[in-house]
């Protein structure tokens, strides 16, 4: 049940370390993280509802976790809404 824990252990499947890579597993445990407030595994989550990689591609759902990675202080977060945010250059 600690959130660290999960986070680390979805990085794992991830990358491939010390488990085969598994991005059902990475979605599942990054979720179980996110849910508990962990910043970095709500940055994650989104992403992987952004890319499609272990759920459905959803830009709505990846834009609101990463928001709520946003708020709790992920930089990588605010950086990646403010290149979402930004209005497509010609």
């Amino acid at each position: 049940g600690r959130a660290d824990a999960q986070f680390l252990l979805g990085m794992c499947y991830c990358k491939g370390e010390g488990a085969a890579q598994d991005y059902d597993k990475v979605f599942q445990w990054f979720r179980k993280a996110a849910e508990q407030g962990d910043a970095e595994a709500q940055f994650n989550l989104g992403i992987c509802y952004y890319n499609g990689r272990g759920v459905k591609k959803d830009t709505a759902e990846a834009v609101k976790w990463l928001r709520e990675a946003a708020k709790n202080g992920d930089a990588d977060a605010k950086a990646m809404l403010d290149v979402l945010d930004s209005p497509v250059q010609p």
